[in-house]
């Protein structure tokens, strides 16, 4: 029997399968945190120009039973991955995919071509892409530094890294950099072996940092986020289980029926006006995963 997922709940006993001594557990310190509605901030509507549109290669358009749900894939951060995903769509390999894996106030696990969390394709698995390397010149929006660190975000996805500063004291002039598991960040499966991720990817109902460095990041939920917080849940999902009914790439949909995305642009002046808002709304509670970036879908 073939375990691709290393997400659980301390105790759990998968049997047939060799012990999976890197699975998360939650285990109370690092408890994801309980999704509560933001008080309503002050602020002005978005102009023309507070707007990006993402290149429609990186826009993954996922249909559900319980709702569309819109990723931003964020190839410059886990490159192979994101290709992998954008192939597997492209085949049609994700089409009536289950969510067989469901745990409320954590993940939904999809993407198994079995439909029961022990299958693959036939594409070599992937090797990790858990942290990335970058530079003054990598397009990353800070929004806090703590404790020598950066928090900010590359398109939509939440990144933690080391301070740009300690660029000079390394051999390439970059430092490491990760995605970090807020609310609607897609990560990759894998089992005990961290080069094990195939095609299973899971999709974040609520911040879990526990994963970090530990799962490869590679996109977030930019719309529907509470499509994948109504998802039936279980360990494994009871019949009948929700499921993806058509996954597609944003630039194969026909023009005809193809919907317009636009983000927010993290580096216009309605994004910096709204974090100054946010981070004075939490104070020193702050943190990346607080921020929700406006879309606009068509």
């Amino acid at each position: 029997m073939r375990c691709l997922i290393a997400l659980g709940l301390a105790g759990l006993s998968l049997a047939g399968c060799a012990a999976l001594p890197a699975y998360p557990v939650r285990d109370g310190a690092d408890e994801a945190r309980p999704f509560t509605k933001p008080p309503a901030l002050p602020t002005t509507l978005p102009k023309e120009t507070d707007w990006r549109t993402p290149d429609p290669q990186t826009i993954l358009i996922i249909d559900t039973n319980r709702g569309r749900v819109v990723v931003e894939l964020v190839p410059q951060v886990a490159p192979d991955h994101v290709a992998r995903i954008v192939a597997l769509a492209r085949k049609g390999t994700y089409n009536k995919r289950t969510f067989f894996r469901v745990i409320d106030r954590f993940m939904a696990q999809t993407g198994d071509p079995l439909n029961t969390g022990e299958g693959q394709t036939d594409l070599p698995n992937l090797k990790a892409e858990f942290n990335f390397r970058r530079d003054q010149a990598t397009p990353f929006t800070p929004v806090s530094a703590p404790q020598g660190l950066e928090e900010g975000l590359i398109a939509s996805l939440p990144i933690v890294s080391q301070d740009i500063s300690y660029r000079t004291m390394t051999s390439d002039g970059k430092v490491a950099a990760w995605g970090t598991y807020c609310p609607g960040v897609v990560g990759m499966a894998r089992d005990e072996n961290p080069d094990s991720a195939n095609s299973q990817f899971f999709m974040m109902r609520q911040a879990y940092p526990s994963l970090d460095k530990r799962y490869t990041a590679f996109g977030r939920v930019v719309s529907g986020l509470e499509a994948v917080r109504a998802i039936k849940a279980g360990e494994p999902v009871a019949a009948p289980q929700d499921m993806m009914t058509q996954v597609r790439v944003l630039a194969d949909i026909p023009v005809a029926e193809r919907p317009t995305v636009r983000l927010i642009d993290t580096g216009g002046s309605w994004f910096k006006a709204h974090l100054a808002a946010v981070r004075n709304n939490k104070g020193a509670d702050f943190s990346v995963c607080d921020l929700d970036l406006p879309v606009q879908i068509d």
